[in-house]
C-alpha cells in the first residue's frame, strides 16, 4: 500500500486528489496539511512514501518545507511530488535540487497523478521523458558553469554514458535501444549509478549530470 501526504493550502483540492486517490486497491491517504510547517510535522509523524506538495502555501512554502525533508536523515525514503498551477513554474527546478522527485500540474488528468505516484515510488523521478526534457530544457537556459566532476570518477565508463542519457531525458527503454542492451540491464545501469553518486532519484541524476558537466545545454536535440 502506497501511503501519501497531501499538502496543499487549498481544502478543494485536497478533497479531489484524496477521493481519487483513496478510491485505487493499493494507495491511500495517510493524512493532510494546509500549509508547508504542517507537511514537515505531519511527514515527521506518519513518515508517508509520497508527498504531494504544493509549491505556494503560507507559514512554509513546499520549497522549503521539501528541504527541511529532503534534509532530515530519517526521511530518505519519503519521495516528494511538487504540485504547481503552471508547467514550468520557477520554482520547480530549486525544488528538484533540493530533493523533489518531480513535479504535476494541478489539473493533471487522473491517470497521469496515480501513474505519478507509483512511478516516483519505483524511483521513476519527473514523471515522463516528455516533461524531462522541458525541465531540462529549461534548467540548461538557467544553467551555471559546471561544478567539479570529481564524483564522476567513481563510475564506469558505461556508467557515465547512462547517465549521459538520463540528462538528455531519455527513459530506461530509450537508453536500452540507444545501447543495444535491455531494458533490465539500463535500469541495473541508472540504479547503480544514483548509488554511487548518493542521488536520491533520477531527479536528482538529471541535475548532477548538468552541474557536473557530463551534459551540455548543447546536446538538447
Amino acid at each position: 500500500m502506497i501511503r501519501v501526504l497531501l499538502a496543499d493550502d487549498q481544502s478543494l483540492v485536497r478533497a479531489g486528489f484524496g477521493a481519487l486517490l483513496d478510491a485505487q486497491p493499493d494507495i491511500k491517504v495517510a493524512g493532510e496539511a494546509a500549509d508547508g510547517a504542517e507537511a514537515v510535522r505531519r511527514v515527521g509523524e506518519l513518515r508517508p512514501d509520497v508527498v504531494l506538495m504544493d509549491i505556494r502555501m503560507p507559514v512554509l512554502d513546499g520549497l522549503a518545507a521539501t528541504r527541511e525533508i529532503t534534509g532530515d536523515p530519517g526521511l530518505t525514503d519519503v519521495r516528494i511530488v511538487m504540485l504547481t498551477t503552471f508547467e514550468l513554474d520557477e520554482y520547480v527546478f530549486e525544488a528538484i535540487r533540493s530533493g523533489a522527485s518531480g513535479f504535476l500540474v494541478k489539473d493533471t488528468e487522473p491517470d497521469e497523478l496515480l501513474r505519478a505516484v507509483r512511478a516516483v515510488v519505483a524511483g521513476d523521478a519527473l514523471l515522463s521523458p516528455g516533461v524531462t526534457r522541458r525541465l531540462i530544457a529549461e534548467f540548461a537556459a538557467r544553467s551555471k558553469e559546471p561544478a567539479a566532476a570529481g564524483a564522476l570518477g567513481r563510475l564506469t565508463e558505461r556508467e557515465r554514458e547512462v547517465m549521459a542519457l538520463v540528462g538528455i531525458g531519455l527513459s530506461n527503454e530509450e537508453i536500452a535501444r540507444r545501447l543495444f542492451v535491455s531494458p533490465l540491464t539500463a535500469k541495473t545501469h541508472v540504479s547503480r549509478t544514483m548509488v554511487k553518486l548518493g542521488a536520491r532519484d533520477r531527479a536528482q541524476l538529471v541535475f548532477l549530470a548538468y552541474e557536473s558537466g557530463l551534459v551540455r545545454p548543447g546536446w538538447l536535440g
